[in-house]
């Protein structure tokens, strides 16, 4: 990418950018506002005054003043931001790279991300991006990870939570790899100074000792294809317990679906990492053809397409167990399990909030209705970091944390990537100034 090129992209995106208002009014919208039937408002307005949502209603004409911006959407639909709830955030070592993902993020309109591989200089990026310092989404963040690196006794990791806790994470991360010892000592120390865990579950710890424990959330449903084989004696199975599959018994979801709710865990499925490894069966060429990932740098996209190719071989019985997967998380939404949205992005093929709407999709195909696969990415995550009202809904009074859709998601779940236009805690992002971002993304990593 020249010179020339760059500073005429960066001009684009800096000159579409609107002037700052006081007060933002949205006129003709739509509105989902995420408390209410799932249905949209007829044409109403809303009205932001700096971060927050000031007011919903009609002939909001005292607000009409000449530092407020007006923006008109025709009957279009204006929703909450969405949470990727299992996000990866680049450090500051490489701030180029981690601004384009922040913007990738923001552009598909998730506002809210849980980093689930924290770093020391994330606790200083949460707060640069709380005082909008820089362009992203609201930040939660784990720690470095608990695994069977960096843990090495029961001793050590109740230290590590010690420590974690007091540096201000909001959570701890856990990686395979702990003994059972090590998890037990970390879960109780957790307990005790009230900092929640979540991510993998060990495979020496099993997923129904990591209920008991109060894991918080159970990503990638982690453990649950083990815990589906009964006297299960080696619990590797492989990548994601795929080799287990055929030793699977369909009667045992009951038992962890009724074992997740009675625990209050949550669920955060990743179904698109795993279809992304299903995609290798027939072909790698097909996923790394997806025009979004015209946003990966292309050592990233390299690495990727290799990982795909050396693991096509393992996943020939994909359709079966991803069949069983959306078996289990239709059954563990139906039973009252919250689901949280979360694609792990970055990674293999995942690009950051593109891959958030393919996820909206695959819970939809695995039984949830569109509502709640909207609530996933919504109010559910307010709940689960236990600030309901604060964001994820159209209310007075809550964070001014916005998508402006041409067309109605709930009608159709495919419909959240028609994006017109994105609030970030009442920063205004429009179409163009979105699209400017997106091509100084992909001019910088053409190949």
């Amino acid at each position: 990418m020249t010179i020339l090129a760059t500073i005429t992209l960066v001009l684009c995106l800096l000159l579409s950018t609107p002037a700052m208002a006081d007060d933002v009014l949205f006129i003709n919208a739509r509105l989902l506002t995420m408390t209410d039937a799932p249905a949209p408002s007829a044409p109403t307005e809303l009205l932001v005054r700096n971060d927050r949502i000031a007011a919903i209603g009609t002939d909001l004409a005292p607000a009409k003043e000449e530092n407020t911006l007006t923006i008109d959407l025709a009957g279009g639909y204006l929703m909450p931001g969405l949470a990727e709830m299992h996000a990866h955030v680049p450090g500051n070592q490489d701030s180029e790279y981690r601004d384009d993902v922040l913007f990738l993020y923001v552009a598909n309109g998730i506002t809210t991300a849980r980093g689930m591989l924290g770093s020391p200089d994330h606790l200083e990026l949460r707060e640069a991006l709380k005082r909008q310092e820089i362009l992203g989404p609201r930040l939660f963040t784990s720690g470095p990870s608990f695994n069977g690196n960096s843990v090495s006794s029961p001793d050590q990791a109740s230290k590590m939570v010690r420590s974690q806790t007091a540096a201000g994470y909001d959570f701890l991360k856990i990686h395979p790899g702990l003994t059972r010892a090590e998890y037990d000592a970390m879960a109780a120390t957790a307990a005790e100074l009230d900092i929640a865990f979540a991510g993998h579950v060990p495979a020496n710890v099993g997923l129904l000792h990591a209920l008991a424990a109060g894991q918080a959330s159970i990503d990638h449903l982690d453990g649950y294809i083990q815990a589906l084989v009964p006297d299960l004696r080696d619990a590797s199975g492989g990548l994601f317990a795929l080799e287990l599959l055929d030793r699977t018994d369909a009667e045992r979801i009951e038992l962890v679906v009724e074992a997740t709710r009675d625990a209050g865990a949550w669920v955060v499925p990743t179904e698109t990492l795993l279809e992304n490894f299903a995609g290798a069966a027939t072909g790698v060429e097909a996923v790394d053809a997806r025009p979004q990932n015209a946003y990966l740098p292309v050592e990233l996209r390299a690495r990727y397409r290799r990982a795909l190719t050396g693991s096509s071989a393992a996943v020939s019985s994909a359709r079966g167990y991803l069949t069983l997967r959306k078996r289990v998380l239709r059954d563990l939404h139906q039973q009252g399990v919250g689901i949280l949205l979360g694609s792990d992005a970055p990674q293999i093929y995942n690009v950051p909030g593109f891959s958030a709407h393919r996820e909206l999709e695959s819970m939809v195909t695995a039984g949830l209705g569109t509502f709640d696969a909207l609530k996933s990415g919504t109010v559910n995550p307010a709940e689960f970091f236990g600030f309901p009202g604060e964001f994820g809904v159209l209310a007075p009074g809550a964070a001014a944390d916005l998508i402006w859709l041409r067309d109605n998601p709930i009608s159709d779940i495919r419909n959240t990537r028609s994006i017109q236009g994105v609030m970030v805690r009442g920063r205004w992002l429009d179409r163009q100034t979105l699209d400017a971002g997106l091509a100084a993304i992909a001019a910088r990593y053409a190949e």
